[in-house]
């Protein structure tokens, strides 16, 4: 019976220091993925910033100068948010007077890209990249045209 004293205790403690090992395991991981579900949503919001800076450039793409300077705007907020913004840059590629499927001479398509980075906390980032094509009547009368 001598021998075996204290054997219980040992075991007792090992057991102890195994179960909390895994409980601070387990606290880890758990932070860790609060954390990734974090920054899975702050990336979500630049994606979101970032599409609401394409809508927005391109509700004023006949302000966008023709001579390929690029015509940029921000860093503008987004509402109901004091981290999140968007900025955007537009540019004028070009003209083409044979549009397929139109009568030769008649309309012309002017050409654009439009550049968005949306931008939210913990540096999350998201860029698009969108081309704009406006037909108009060659001779420039009427209004600014149609965007495909």
């Amino acid at each position: 019976m001598h021998t075996q004293r204290g054997a219980a205790l040992v075991v007792g403690l090992v057991l102890l220091a195994v179960l909390t090992l895994l409980a601070i395991t387990s606290m880890n991981t758990a932070s860790s993925e609060l954390l990734m579900a974090g920054n899975e949503q702050y990336r979500q919001n630049a994606a979101i910033a970032a599409d609401t800076g394409l809508e927005q450039a391109l509700a004023v793409l006949a302000n966008v100068p023709q001579d390929g300077t690029v015509e940029r705007v921000g860093p503008v907020a987004m509402p109901d948010s004091n981290v999140d913004t968007y900025t955007t840059e537009s540019r004028y590629l070009g003209e083409d007077l044979n549009i397929p499927g139109f009568s030769a001479g008649k309309f012309i398509g002017f050409h654009y890209e439009i550049r968005s980075i949306g931008a939210s906390a913990r540096n999350a980032a998201t860029e698009f990249a969108q081309g704009a094509f406006v037909v108009q009547n060659a001779g420039g009368s009427g209004s600014f045209g149609s965007i495909n």
